[in-house]
């Protein structure tokens, strides 16, 4: 039995572009073995980049390198920026029960402190949530209710109200077809006119 517990930080800083209207915060990054770039979203095995290939080019595999073998950071960054669509996580620190990527074994030792990332990014007029352990402490951050899975709720944040979407996890583990969750990111971002 391992008593030695680790705490792992995040390893990535924050992407915000300036421009940005929309923040997506997942909650934590995966075991750095499981990663094929250095950014968000690196499992191959995580869909986040193939909905977005869907939605707006048509082709999940449009954010793929040639070889197929990772996701192309640069062109992801420079889509991002073009787009207006900040990245982060909800913790900053967690200790990790399992040796895998699920949320369900993270225990969060820090929350990350999501009033400094929107002070940052003075257009943002709505947070996405990408699955069930951001959502819970996003909502307690804020101490609002949870939305239904594709719906919204209100967070009054200083002079501004910013539209909080709880949206399906871009995991493989989470049981829905990648289409019906394309779906789903997709009306949300049209209502934002991204």
């Amino acid at each position: 039995m391992n008593n030695h517990i680790e705490i792992e930080r995040h390893p990535l800083e924050p992407f915000l572009p300036p421009n940005a209207s929309l923040l997506m915060l997942g909650s934590f990054p995966p075991q750095r073995k499981r990663w094929s770039m250095d950014f968000f979203y690196p499992n191959l095995q995580n869909d986040m980049w193939r909905i977005f290939g869907y939605i707006f080019f048509n082709d999940k595999e449009h954010f793929l390198t040639e070889n197929k073998k990772a996701f192309d950071k640069p062109k992801l960054e420079t889509f991002l920026k073009q787009k207006g669509v900040a990245l982060y996580d909800t913790a900053t620190a967690v200790i990790r029960l399992q040796d895998n990527a699920s949320d369900k074994f993270l225990e969060v030792v820090e929350p990350t402190d999501i009033e400094t990332l929107l002070i940052q990014l003075p257009n943002c007029k709505a947070i996405i949530t990408t699955g069930q352990k951001a959502t819970d402490i996003i909502c307690n951050y804020f101490s609002v209710d949870q939305p239904a899975i594709g719906e919204k709720t209100e967070i009054l944040f200083h002079d501004r109200t910013i539209s909080l979407y709880r949206m399906p996890s871009s995991s493989r583990a989470y049981p829905l077809k990648l289409e019906k969750k394309s779906d789903l990111y997709a009306k949300v971002f049209n209502e934002l006119h991204i």
